[in-house]
């Protein structure tokens, strides 16, 4: 999309999710981006442990790019980053921190969203420049983990990923989180693996309303 890196950065806020496409074959994945985008989520990371993850991206980029904001996932070096870049990514997500990640991609002024679990990881990743900090993993935490995390560092935009659903998403927005991010509980593995994108789409906007709700 052509838009400055303040201006993705608010529109992935909008947003308010991001999808995290993660599949054994990379051949469906442009039709679960489209289903999604349908359901009115409009922030797609593609992970880089999906086979041919950097031409699915490309393929995104090219047929949605003025539709959706496409970025990459499971990077944990900036040589990753990088190649991701190049191939049209416009935001990096860790699962992990990793400072050089970080500084590379702040070189060529795309968001990166390392992740960190512990408060002194998150407030580590923030100095060094993380535009959004991953709370990974949120599963066992919850929601009350990110108004904890809040409390005494409130500067600090979290994104809970792990164990996020359409029901809990909202909770996790009235708990601080600047969004969140979902994947499993998003893009269901039954209904992608029997085509039925109408029911991904269905997630999709129910993740959107309950998010709006929150929000309102």
């Amino acid at each position: 999309m052509a838009m400055t890196k303040a201006e993705q950065m608010a529109f992935m806020v909008e947003s308010g999710v991001t999808a995290v496409l993660r599949a054994k074959d990379s051949s469906q994945l442009v039709q679960v981006a489209e289903a999604i985008e349908a359901g009115g989520v409009v922030s797609i990371e593609v992970t880089m442990t999906t086979p041919n993850a950097l031409a699915v991206i490309n393929e995104v980029a090219k047929t949605m790019g003025d539709r959706v904001l496409i970025g990459v996932g499971s990077v944990l070096d900036p040589e990753t980053a990088r190649a991701a870049i190049l191939a049209g990514a416009e935001f990096v997500v860790s699962p992990t921190l990793n400072l050089d990640t970080i500084q590379l991609c702040r070189r060529y002024s795309k968001t990166v969203i390392p992740g960190a679990f512990t408060p002194t990881e998150i407030l580590t990743a923030w100095e060094a420049g993380a535009d959004f900090v991953k709370v990974f993993p949120a599963t066992a935490l919850g929601p009350k983990y990110i108004k904890d995390v809040k409390a005494p560092l409130p500067q600090v935009e979290l994104v809970p990923t792990g164990g996020v659903s359409a029901d809990n998403a909202g909770e996790f927005i009235r708990m601080g989180a600047a969004m969140v991010a979902a994947g499993s509980s998003l893009v269901d593995k039954t209904a992608l693996a029997e085509g039925k994108f109408d029911v991904i789409t269905a997630t999709a906007e129910k993740f959107v309303a309950n998010i709006k709700e929150a929000r309102a």
